[in-house]
């Protein structure tokens, strides 16, 4: 069956399980599972030993989603029954939990991806990136006690990359995803319930960047000299506005221009969201569904519609359910604006804002 769910632990495969959650997304690192039984399955011994801390690799039919570990194994038993729970995330767990391991704790001259690769590899895992031209990191020190991801997510936001998990328990630095889902999730077709959060509380008309938070020029700060840059939404009707202030680094003029721009992008992406369940999880291609992949949404009783037609929008998280209500895939989907990285420098000091990657644009 395709979408058989099984665990490996080792040379052993355990299935049937009943009830199940196996959920991965662009923003949620490590990917995690959940899967019950409530019966043990044919021919096996009545006790299924899953250690906490034993490799482990949940597929669905045949094709692995998450590898990583089982975190906790949990048998129990009542009058009516026996039953068993186990819990797991990918390898990239690793990164999150435990600290980061580098010689001498001094980073220098290395982009993002080498060095995400050099800290991941402590663990052994793997790095994969797809953006080419990344920039060098300049020098800098790390902290004791400072996890691997705290590291890898501020080079990550550096060089204007997400960073994710894979299937095979690998961290995935990218950008926002352009390859297209075979289907999507059109009302009256496969989506058998969805949710549409419209919001406005967290969009201004008007963003404007300042050199200092106090005007030490003198006169108004919008013709002292203080100002720096002024972009406006046109789709916020009355007066709402958000002040930015320049940081203390080199070139903070561009990096502060690409602020408000990102904070307006970023900020109307998110203020349009559908979460879908569908009756598969696989699109019409047999593909499953899966993060930082665009689909269409159609959903116009909601409406999430481009006209007659579908929105393109990115899929910011899955998971993978079985239970009571039969097999379902649970979809987060926003607009690929909304998962644009926030430009930013490494460390004051370490900036040349002219060359910040993956930013650009201009108001509405």
């Amino acid at each position: 069956m395709r979408d058989e769910v099984t665990l490996t632990l080792g040379d052993r495969i355990a299935s049937g399980w009943t009830d199940i959650r196996i959920s991965r997304g662009i923003e949620r690192l490590p990917s995690d599972f959940q899967i019950a039984m409530t019966e043990l399955y044919p021919g096996e011994d009545p006790v299924v030993v899953a250690e906490p801390g034993m490799p482990c690799v949940v597929k669905i039919g045949g094709v692995p989603v998450i590898t990583g570990y089982v975190d906790r194994y949990i048998p129990s038993f009542n009058r009516s029954g026996h039953g068993i729970v186990a819990t797991g995330r990918s390898k990239c767990q690793d990164l999150v939990d435990c600290s980061a391991e580098w010689p001498n704790g001094q980073i220098s001259g290395a982009s993002a991806a080498e060095i995400a690769g050099k800290l991941a590899a402590a663990y052994g895992i793997g790095v994969r990136c797809d953006v080419q031209g990344l920039r060098t990191i300049p020098q800098f020190n790390i902290l004791l006690g400072e996890t691997a991801f705290e590291i890898i997510d501020r080079i990550s936001k550096y060089s204007a990359l997400l960073a994710y998990d894979n299937e095979k328990g690998e961290l995935v630095l990218s950008r926002v995803g352009t390859k297209m889902h075979a289907s999507g999730f059109f009302e009256g077709l496969n989506v058998e319930a969805a949710t549409a959060e419209f919001s406005a509380d967290q969009c201004f008309q008007t963003y404007k960047c300042y050199l200092t938070s106090i005007n030490v020029l003198g006169g108004d700060n919008d013709t002292s000299g203080n100002l720096i840059e002024t972009v406006k939404d046109a789709g916020v009707k009355r007066n709402r506005k958000r002040y930015i202030i320049a940081e203390a680094v080199p070139d903070f003029v561009n990096l502060a221009r690409q602020r408000a721009i990102w904070e307006m992008n970023r900020r109307n992406g998110r203020s349009r969201v559908a979460r879908v369940v569908v009756d598969s999880w696989f699109d019409s291609a047999g593909e499953l569904w899966a993060p930082n992949r665009l689909a269409p949404v159609y959903l116009p009783s909601l409406k999430i519609s481009d006209g007659d037609g579908p929105l393109f929008w990115i899929i910011a998280e899955v998971s993978y359910l079985r239970g009571q209500r039969g097999t379902q895939a649970e979809i987060l989907l926003m607009a690929p604006e909304a998962f644009e990285v926030a430009p930013m420098p490494l460390n004051y000091g370490f900036l040349d804002g002219a060359t910040v990657q993956g930013y650009g644009g201009t108001g509405r």
